[in-house]
């Protein structure tokens, strides 16, 4: 019975961690179909609003390490708090900048690192701990469906406002929103548990070292390096599509709902595919999966390349392009 309460209880830290990455990427993964807007109200032009988006891209995977290491003195709540009152500050303050380093203040910074404090990161390591290691793959690849989710959610919900209301207004929106993981940062409070208080210790003994011993290890590590590298290309080429998209599809003449429908077929199919290599993680090595991957982004990057501009074709190559994540708890089996 006390076995079975402390299994609910665990998937219920695992579905609030879900909640929070779904706004948070939420937020992030949108913000493509705000570079239009912007740079009719500001004048700036495409290139300034997009060096603010690509500074955000850089603060967004920066920050992450420095809330982990904070995540794991004073607990991932406090990050979490914290990181909901940097995004709501950055898309409140992004309606109120109309100078390149006012955006990038606000994008660049504010709400890039709002972001980084409830990412993957931070989620997956809050909860990782008190899931068996056996269903930590799955659990990964559900979190980070949720981050998914929250794609297939804002970018239609925040085309609808900006039609019916303006860009402002749908920015606010986001920023109301983002101070909604706060009190979800409840569920995640309290600091880490040290090895062994949760039944979930590490055999390698990597809780008992410090960031810059485990640091040091990692670098010494040919598969962290061909990690960061295969991210490194993951993230370049979907951070670019889902900024770019939007203004690719306004240049082909089409209606800015194809756009916001391309973002969210893009989050609906990596729901998907977290999910499946989540399940898969336990019995397939994790490298294979994402030789494939990257494989078959690479032909439908290409086929899309020579393929006429039609809506159908924005639809099949976001389906395409969208299972892209995967549970950073297996990927050692790489």
């Amino acid at each position: 019975m006390k076995q079975q309460q402390q299994q609910r209880t665990s998937w219920t830290l695992v579905l609030v961690a879900a909640a929070i990455l779904m706004i948070t990427m939420g937020s992030r993964q949108s913000l493509g179909l705000f570079l239009s807007p912007i740079n009719s109200h500001t004048g700036l032009g495409i290139a300034k609003i997009s060096f603010a988006m690509a500074v955000a891209q850089l603060v967004w995977g920066a920050v992450q390490p420095v809330f982990g290491a904070v995540a794991d003195r004073w607990g991932p709540g406090r990050v979490i708090v914290l990181g909901a009152f940097l995004l709501a500050a950055g898309c409140a303050l992004t309606t109120q900048v109309t100078s390149e380093w006012g955006l990038i203040f606000a994008i660049g910074l504010l709400s890039a690192a709002g972001a980084g404090a409830g990412s993957f990161s931070i989620l997956i390591g809050a909860t990782a701990q008190r899931i068996a290691p056996e269903q930590r793959s799955f659990v990964g690849g559900v979190i980070n469906a949720g981050g998914s989710m929250g794609q297939f959610i804002f970018a239609p919900l925040n085309q609808a406002v900006m039609s019916a209301f303006g860009w402002m207004q749908a920015m606010w929106m986001m920023a109301v929103i983002a101070l909604t993981t706060a009190p979800m940062a409840w569920w995640l409070r309290g600091k880490p548990h040290a090895a062994g208080e949760s039944g979930s210790t590490s055999p390698s003994g990597a809780s008992a070292l410090t960031l810059r011993q485990q640091l040091s290890i990692a670098l010494r590590d040919r598969s962290y390096w061909c990690l960061h590298a295969g991210f490194f290309t993951c993230g370049f080429h979907i951070a670019f599509l889902v900024t770019h998209m939007p203004g690719e599809v306004s240049l082909c003449g089409l209606s800015a709902n194809v756009a916001s429908t391309s973002l969210a077929l893009i989050g609906l199919a990596n729901v998907v595919g977290s999910l499946v290599a989540g399940a898969m993680g336990s019995r397939v090595r994790m490298k294979m999966i994402l030789f494939w991957m990257y494989a078959s982004r690479a032909v439908a990057i290409l086929i899309f390349m020579f393929a006429p501009k039609e809506p159908v074709t924005f639809y099949v190559f976001a389906v395409v392009l969208g299972p892209r994540g995967l549970p950073p708890c297996r990927l050692r089996r790489a």
